[in-house]
């Protein structure tokens, strides 16, 4: 806080030093949980205390668990169960991780979970729209605010999580969303870090398992049968240390980032890979875009998690940028993990008892395409 000023000294300044005396802006007391010690690990103090938005999703739990193991603190907003987020807490250590309800329509919410934070990370996302939350509300609406508080709040570092693919002039609904997440993102925080990833691919993903479990359709249904888009998917725990060393590294403040992975894929050739690790039959089939999306308003109409939709097809067609007036993972001192290395840890749940110890070396790599 501010030392106080005693009235008589005030009197004895000229009228600018008082008057900048009473208008210094209030400083963050300095809490114990910001002044690193230990030895590293998750029982030492690291010094940062993050705000992890999103953190219960697919990318969440690896940035939670980053950040316990080098003794961070880390506050958890959450709006479902507390028993759905109770697999974060063993990631840091005792009290450590600290779960709070918020509201992101709710800015006094916000501001309860950044106020004694030094690092903000939105990972906040959703695949499909509902009637409470639709693309535009989770990709602007939400970022948006949640910048603007972190910002007023004296946050030291932000960092927003994009996509690679994010385009306002894209034929996904969810690129066009993200996109403008972005700049209104960068507005209210200019000196906020920006990442955007391609596909990520991992043990809980909704890439390598959504075309896995294509099989169960009889075969594998693709736009010109895959041929015409080119993907790039980047490894979950590759964005993940990309995102805690983007903390570390002081030059970071203010870059976006493009996190791709080393090797880009014809659809076709991938998904062919993906069915030759699962050991099964691989049988693809044309289907017209308006077919494709036909089937997928069906889907939609579910009143669970849609196992695809109309802006999952176009998002899954879209072939992944390239950057490379950006920096990207080996920048921040990451080498990118190959898809062919990792492969097996997501897909040998989807193998037959038959086929369940084979070894990923019976496969041959998929077919790569220059740059």
């Amino acid at each position: 806080m501010a030392a106080a000023v005693h009235p008589r000294v005030v009197r004895a300044l000229p009228m600018s030093l008082a008057a900048s005396a009473f208008h210094r802006p209030v400083q963050r007391q300095l809490h114990h949980a910001v002044i690193p010690h230990g030895r590293s690990g998750r029982s030492s103090v690291s010094g940062v205390v993050a705000t992890v938005f999103g953190a219960t999703g697919f990318l969440g739990r690896y940035v939670v668990n980053h950040l316990g193991r080098m003794g961070s603190q880390v506050i958890v907003p959450y709006r479902c169960e507390p028993y759905d987020v109770m697999h974060l807490r063993p990631m840091g250590d005792l009290g450590q991780i600290i779960f709070l309800e918020w509201n992101g329509r709710n800015k006094d919410s916000i501001r309860r979970a950044v106020e004694h934070s030094n690092v903000v990370i939105n990972l906040v996302g959703r695949e499909w729209e509902t009637k409470n939350f639709d693309f535009e509300d989770v990709f602007v609406t939400i970022p948006q605010a949640i910048a603007q508080v972190s910002r007023e709040a004296g946050v030291e570092k932000f960092i927003h999580i994009s996509h690679l693919n994010a385009d306002i002039k894209s034929s996904s609904r969810y690129l066009r969303s993200k996109a403008v997440g972005e700049k209104e993102v960068r507005n209210a925080f200019p000196e906020a870090i920006i990442i955007k990833p391609s596909d990520i691919f991992g043990r809980e993903d909704r890439f390598l398992n959504y075309f896995a479990n294509m099989r169960w359709f009889g075969g594998v249904p693709l736009i010109s049968l895959g041929k015409k888009t080119v993907k790039q998917p980047v490894y979950v725990v590759d964005v993940s240390k990309g995102i805690v060393n983007a903390i570390k590294e002081p030059d970071a403040t203010g870059k976006t980032f493009a996190f791709v992975g080393p090797n880009r894929y014809l659809l076709f050739d991938l998904v062919q890979y993906i069915f030759a690790v699962a050991h099964r039959p691989f049988l693809p089939y044309p289907l017209p875009h308006f077919a494709y999306r036909l089937i997928a308003r069906l889907f939609e109409t579910s009143p669970f998690e849609p196992w695809t939709t109309r802006d999952k097809v176009e998002r899954v067609h879209i072939t992944d940028m390239t950057l490379p007036h950006l920096p990207g993972l080996e920048d921040l001192g990451i080498q990118a993990v190959p898809l062919e290395l990792k492969a097996i840890e997501v897909l040998r749940r989807h193998r037959t008892y038959r086929w369940l110890a084979s070894e990923i070396e019976d496969v041959k790599p998929a077919k790569t395409v220059n740059v």
